[in-house]
């Protein structure tokens, strides 16, 4: 068996990984927030802009920490198009689940069913994240503890919703930003946790491209598209300021 290290570049990759997920989170209520509070196409904007970051953050969160992980005995690649579509998987799901919350007219029912997609949309960006994973030897997983990270995800998908749905002041959104960056980087390495890998020493080359290669510089440009989305988001007025603008206004031409 091959010695897994899950923090081979020390508390950095846990710790930004974290950072990631919670930018991600926080961005997403905030823009679900703004989604509530507008209609037609101002709402699916939004709810779109909310879907991207969620989506975004969790898979930054998850390769950031991946580029911590490495095996004794072995080098690790990863499979560029089943990389790429563990992105997509992760923003259609959310996607799916940010729509049945934000036009559903039974919010209870939509929190389920959007909790319970959303959840699985997550646990499956991850395993499949982890099916791109080339190296020499034989991945297997703890079924138990595999059960439990799907269940985490269900369970920090609902509540992510949930708080979308119920929580509007910014101190508020930051401080569930902050426990679903928790519970998503728990998720996480807790399907980790799960692995364990059989190495077999061979010295041809692994397919695919190295973390460095191809993960740093996705991570990075997603990273960098979740600063820009939030500098958006926060010099954007709120439907409270549009409407005291334009009330504003409408004093001001009847004064004229």
């Amino acid at each position: 068996m091959g010695h897994l290290d899950h923090a081979a570049l020390g508390w950095l990759t846990p710790a930004l990984s974290y950072v990631m997920a919670c930018i991600g989170a926080a961005l997403g209520l905030r823009c679900t927030v703004r989604a509530l509070g507008a209609t037609g196409r101002s709402r699916r904007n939004w709810l779109v802009t909310a879907a991207s970051a969620i989506g975004t953050g969790i898979w930054t969160m998850h390769f950031v920490a991946m580029l911590g992980f490495s095996v004794s005995g072995t080098d690790i690649r990863y499979d560029v198009p089943l990389t790429i579509v563990s992105l997509l998987v992760a923003m259609l799901v959310v996607c799916a689940g940010v729509f049945a919350v934000g036009y559903s007219h039974d919010r209870t029912r939509a929190l389920f069913l959007g909790g319970l997609t959303t959840g699985a949309g997550v646990a499956s960006m991850h395993y499949l994240g982890m099916a791109a994973v080339r190296l020499h030897g034989d991945v297997s997983y703890d079924p138990v503890l595999v059960g439990l990270s799907v269940l985490i995800a269900v369970v920090a998908a609902t509540a992510a919703l949930w708080a979308g749905l119920n929580i509007k002041s910014p101190v508020a959104v930051t401080i569930a930003s902050l426990i679903m960056g928790a519970a998503v980087s728990s998720m996480h390495y807790t399907g980790m946790f799960a692995v364990s890998v059989r190495v077999v020493p061979s010295g041809a080359s692994l397919p695919g491209a190295t973390a460095m290669q191809f993960i740093f510089p996705l991570a990075v440009g997603l990273g960098s598209y979740l600063f820009l989305t939030s500098a958006f988001v926060a010099l954007s007025p709120t439907t409270g300021e549009r409407r005291a603008s334009a009330s504003a206004q409408q004093v001001e031409s009847t004064a004229l």
